[in-house]
Order: structure tokens, then C-alpha cells, then sequence
């Protein structure tokens, strides 16, 4: 499987994501040790070894690929109906693609990253920053006027970009006026958000109802002259917003536990899962501070093609990167297109379900049933080998096994 490296919730990785979404490529994402180090600023030494300057996204394929940036990773990622049919359509996608990076991203960086805490406001700039983003709008209102994507008939990458470059802008401060000149923008950007590959990544997007204000720091005595930040400290200033806690960890007030995460992640991941990992994790497991779940989707009847249940399955995980440290699960998809079920086993800290504990990691798990397990009983030992292991006979689903997916 290819892996994404990328910070929790970056929305630089969200276009390559949705292309994802759209062509059915499996994405393992890292966004935390061991093998990748986010909070600290800094990287493993095996990460660099592959990618010298340190950026993410970064994409590994499962032949050893190795690229970086991401509009390339979403162009490799995407289907050939995503970048455009013909010549002159592919010309057009990379136009907007540029568009968005050129004249979307750094002006809406400069106007809502002040009302997020991450960057100090500056008066001067912030103002600029409107009044070119109000141009820039403008002219693609216009072009959006007798369309319904920017380019030919459907969805491309040029879309994904830009509504990707937006997402902040519409999230924290193009509240209802400020909206109101550029309908069919919104008319645009509210169909794509609602198409399903770009659900399954940025769950329900909500459209600002009154504009978050600048946060302006009083004790400034000496005002700086505004300047036009470089490209490094730009993407800089997105690395530390993207690393920074934005929560308090729901976890923070358990006990330690002696059974460690992330040491059973690399035996499943390096080793054999039935003769090495499996034997590892019943030898380390704590029932004081660690739970087992099991898990099934409420409604397969409503579950159609495999590759859509597959996704599925991916939209759920990547809704919950900040789960990934104290939480692991491998969920399996039985059966076939038109008859078809989901269900798995979940691995969380502490003995609550840990969807409870943050808004955040609720938009999915009411559509399962949930049924905590005894580690000690047979059923459970059973049900952890069989899920973990990709093989066993499952009685209790019914149908052949199609595919897995492990959350980690």
C-alpha cells in the first residue's frame, strides 16, 4: 500500500486525499511516530533519508515512488479524469491549480491565519490580503457563472485545489455578506464539498455565520513594518499551525500504561502479525489501560459497489488522525458489490469508547454498533487473530473476505 506522510488534519495533504478518494488508491497516512515526528518540528532519520528537505505531504508508492508536494502527489494519485481530457483541458487544469497556489493561498493565509492565533495580525497586511482575495473571487464568479465546475463537465483537479485553497476562507470568515457577491462560487464550491470523495475526507463542511476576528495583541509597543513573508517562512508558519495541539488531549488524564502503542505498531507492521505481533500484544496487553471493541456497520443493505464501501472505510480513518496514538483497529469488508458488510476490532486507551470523548471523532461512529470484549474469552482472542490477521473462517459474518484496512 502507498503511504502519505503528512501532519493531523493538514489540509495541504486534503487534494491528495480527495484525488484518492476519486481513483480508489489505498493511502496508508503517517502522521506520527515512529516513523514521523510532527510536534517536535522534526523528522526521523529514515523519513529524511528518502526525502532530504523534511516537507509534507510526502508520498512513498508502493514500487518505492518517492515524491513530495502536494499537487504532484494529487496529480500521481488522481485519475487521467482528474487531469483533464485532452491537451487543452490539462493546460486549463494546471492553470487553476496555479491559480489557487498563486493567488488564493497566501492572501487567505494572511487574512485568516491572524484569526486562528497562528500568525500575528498586521493591520496593513490583512487589508491587503482581503481586497486581493475580493479580486480574486470576483473573477472567478464570473468565470463560474454558466458552469458547474472550472473545467469541462466534471470534477477535476482544478476543482479539488481550489476548493481545497478556500476551505479556511470559508470556514472562518466569508460569513453571509461577504459571501453574498460571489454566489456562484459558493454555488460551486457548496456542490463540490458535497460531492462524496470530498465528504469522505473533510466530512460536513460548515460555511462561516459571523467572520472570527483578528486576534491583536495590545502590549506591541514598536509596530513592525509589514513585509512580504518568503515561501520558506510561509510554509513554515503552516508546518507550526498544522503540529501545533489545537485540543486538549482527551487521553491526558488516564494512568500511564505499560503496554506501548506504538513498539506493538512496529512488530504488526515489520513482522509476521500471527507468529510475532499477535503473541507481542497478548504478552504486553493491559486490561486496566487498554480496551478492545468490536465493531459493524449498522446498514450494509445501504452499502453498494466495494470499492465505495472501501472508502468508506478510509474517509473514517482519515476523520480520526488524532485518534492515531491511542487507537488502533483493522476493519475488514466482506463479501461483494450489492452484498456486502463492514465490521472489525478497535484497540483503544483507557476503557471507555473513545469516540465519546472528542466531538471531533463522532461523525461516524453512529453508523456502527458497538460491543466492547472481554481479552480474556476465546470470542475475543478469536475475533483479534481473524481481524488482525486478514484469515480465519469469521462465522459470525457470513460472507467471504474482500479486503481490510488497518488503522494505525
Amino acid at each position: 500500500m502507498a503511504t502519505l506522510y503528512t501532519y493531523p488534519d493538514y489540509w495541504r495533504s486534503y487534494p491528495v486525499l480527495i484525488a484518492a478518494q476519486y481513483s480508489g488508491v489505498q493511502l496508508n497516512v503517517i502522521s506520527g511516530p515512529p516513523e514521523f515526528e510532527p510536534q517536535a518540528g522534526c523528522r526521523t532519520d529514515h523519513f529524511l533519508s528518502k526525502f532530504p528537505l523534511g516537507k509534507v505531504p510526502a508520498f512513498e508508492g508502493e514500487n518505492g515512488f518517492l515524491i513530495h508536494e502536494s499537487n504532484a502527489i494529487a496529480h500521481y494519485v488522481g485519475t487521467d479524469a482528474l487531469r483533464g481530457s485532452g491537451p487543452k483541458d490539462y493546460a486549463l487544469v494546471q492553470q487553476w491549480v496555479s491559480y489557487a497556489d498563486g493567488e488564493l493561498v497566501p492572501s487567505v493565509a494572511n487574512w485568516v491565519y491572524p484569526t486562528l492565533g497562528a500568525t500575528a495580525y498586521n493591520k496593513q497586511a490583512s487589508e491587503k490580503a482581503q481586497t486581493a482575495l475580493r479580486g480574486a473571487l470576483s473573477f472567478l464568479n464570473e468565470h463560474l457563472q454558466t458552469r458547474t465546475f472550472l473545467v469541462g463537465e466534471r470534477v477535476s483537479l482544478a476543482d479539488i485545489t481550489v476548493v481545497c485553497a478556500l476551505l479556511l476562507l470559508y470556514k472562518q470568515v466569508l460569513d453571509p455578506s461577504l459571501r453574498e457577491p460571489f454566489s456562484n462560487v459558493t454555488r460551486w464550491f457548496c456542490t463540490c464539498v458535497h460531492q462524496p470523495q470530498f465528504s469522505a475526507v473533510l466530512g460536513e463542511v460548515k460555511l462561516c455565520e459571523k467572520a472570527a476576528q483578528c486576534q491583536v495583541k495590545k502590549d506591541v509597543k514598536t509596530p513592525k513594518k509589514p513585509e512580504q513573508k518568503t515561501e520558506e517562512e510561509a510554509d513554515a508558519t503552516e508546518e507550526a499551525m498544522a503540529a501545533e495541539p489545537k485540543a486538549k488531549d482527551p487521553f491526558a488524564a488516564l494512568p500511564q500504561s505499560p503496554f506501548v502503542l506504538d513498539e506493538f505498531k512496529r512488530q504488526y507492521s515489520n513482522e509476521d502479525p500471527q507468529t510475532v505481533a499477535l503473541p507481542h500484544f497478548w504478552e504486553h496487553f493491559d486490561r486496566d489501560g487498554w480496551s478492545l471493541w468490536y465493531a459493524e456497520y449498522k446498514y450494509p443493505n445501504e452499502l453498494g459497489e466495494v470499492f465505495m464501501s472501501s472508502n468508506l472505510i478510509a474517509g473514517m480513518f482519515q476523520r480520526l488522525e488524532r485518534l492515531r496514538k491511542n487507537g488502533f483497529a483493522s476493519v475488514a469488508l466482506f463479501g461483494k458489490d450489492g452484498d456486502s458488510s463492514i465490521s472489525g476490532v478497535w484497540l483503544f486507551r483507557g476503557q471507555q469508547l473513545a469516540f465519546e470523548l472528542c466531538d471531533d471523532w463522532k461523525v461516524d461512529y453512529g453508523s456502527y454498533s458497538w460491543r466492547k470484549l472481554d481479552p480474556d474469552s476465546e470470542e475475543c482472542k478469536t475475533l483479534v487473530k481473524e481481524y488482525l490477521c486478514w484469515e480465519g473462517e469469521f462465522k459470525h459474518v457470513g460472507k467471504p473476505f474482500n479486503q481490510g484496512k488497518i488503522f494505525k
